[in-house]
């Protein structure tokens, strides 16, 4: 099921413009940011580089669930809208992290049953499972798919 949140209620701050950013480490304040162009090769650079912050911020347990949800909307963003993607996470203070991968296509993505022969069509319901919640919410333009990973060692 697909819910709508706005992040800013969560207490946590809008992604500001620029193509990289980080914050500091503090827990509730920990968070980084990137603009990626709407080619193929955004996929890999964005699974690069959060691995990489999730191994700056010692959160190696959560960075593998969080590379590939990552990597399915950041793919599902490049089907699907022709601006650029944008990737931010926030180290929350409840143990969590919240993950969102932004592009400039209003329609929210629509969770579908695959069939056993279909090469797409499961990376909703691999956000939806392997997240403790998520959901999407529309933007000045645009929207914002996101989930919550738990970190809690």
């Amino acid at each position: 099921m697909i819910g709508v949140s706005d992040s800013a209620a969560a207490g946590v701050p809008e992604p500001g413009s620029g193509s990289a950013r980080r914050r500091s480490k503090a827990v509730g304040s920990a968070s980084a940011e990137w603009s990626f162009p709407a080619d193929p090769g955004a996929v890999r650079t964005a699974r690069t580089v959060v691995r990489r912050v999730l191994d700056d911020w010692g959160l190696n347990g959560a960075a593998d669930m969080a590379v590939l949800l990552v990597s399915e909307l950041v793919t599902n963003s490049l089907r699907h809208a022709s601006g650029p993607i944008g990737v931010r996470m926030v180290l929350l203070s409840s143990d969590g992290l919240l993950v969102e991968v932004s592009d400039p296509l209003p329609d929210p993505p629509r969770e579908r049953d695959a069939a056993p022969d279909d090469e797409g069509g499961r990376g909703l319901q691999l956000v939806a499972c392997s997240s403790r919640r998520w959901g999407t919410r529309r933007g000045k333009s645009g929207k914002t798919v996101w989930f919550e990973l738990s970190v809690a060692g």
